[in-house]
């Protein structure tokens, strides 16, 4: 043979080749499997997203055609039959406190049910608790509004402000006008107020006979003021 070396290597790489078939041959059905895996779970989290927009899409249509009915009954009974599932649900209630006017006890009702709910975000629920305080007024206790407000006032609450804002409306309510001025003016000075509830602070403050100072105006603008 005139390259022995050359029939070696030609050998060798079918002794190689005859190795990678067998080896296929026994473990390719965990490659194939694997291949299986992700093409369904991509399949199957496209359906999930395609279903949960349906949900949406028909959830949202229902609770429109609810609201276009007439009278306050109506829309309440057409809302109350919308099926929902997750945070819609609390949506729903939201929806259902909308008219306390005309529907106060339904709307407080509706509010008690998703503060009791404790399936649904912490969120909507303080939301339920501060509207529900504000909706009942003077018909529920003092004591019991306060105690309701506390835990929603506490730091890093998404309506921390808004509980403040009301703690201090029951301070007027008992009489103690310093302390209500005190409570709106630390309001002012909250870097998480909106822009509404320091309107509304400062409009109290000048009710109640306080004192507004004035914005402090930055140094830049006293700069192109003054040129």
């Amino acid at each position: 043979m005139s390259n022995p070396d050359s029939f070696i290597e030609e050998v060798t790489e079918e002794v190689r080749r005859d190795r990678l078939f067998a080896l296929f041959r026994r473990y390719g059905w965990i490659g194939v499997l694997v291949v299986l895996a992700i093409v369904g779970g991509a399949g199957w989290s496209e359906w999930q997203k395609a279903q949960a927009t349906a949900r949406a899409e028909h959830f949202g249509d229902a609770v429109l055609d609810a609201l276009d009915l007439g009278g306050t009954a109506e829309r309440s009974v057409a809302l109350q039959a919308i099926p929902t599932d997750g945070t819609q649900t609390a949506i729903l209630k939201l929806l259902l406190s909308t008219d306390p006017v005309e529907d106060r006890a339904g709307a407080l009702a509706a509010l008690e049910a998703l503060a009791a709910d404790t399936a649904q975000p912490p969120s909507y629920r303080d939301l339920a608790v501060l509207r529900k305080v504000v909706i009942a007024g003077a018909d529920m206790a003092l004591a019991e509004r306060r105690a309701a407000l506390d835990p929603i006032a506490a730091p890093g609450r998404p309506y921390r402000t808004l509980a403040l804002e009301q703690m201090a409306y029951l301070l007027v309510e008992e009489g103690k006008t310093d302390e209500a001025i005190a409570a709106l003016t630390a309001l002012l000075d909250d870097q998480e107020s909106p822009s509404g509830l320091r309107a509304r602070a400062e409009q109290m403050i000048v009710a109640l006979g306080g004192e507004v100072a004035p914005a402090t105006v930055p140094q830049e603008a006293e700069a192109a003021d003054a040129g």
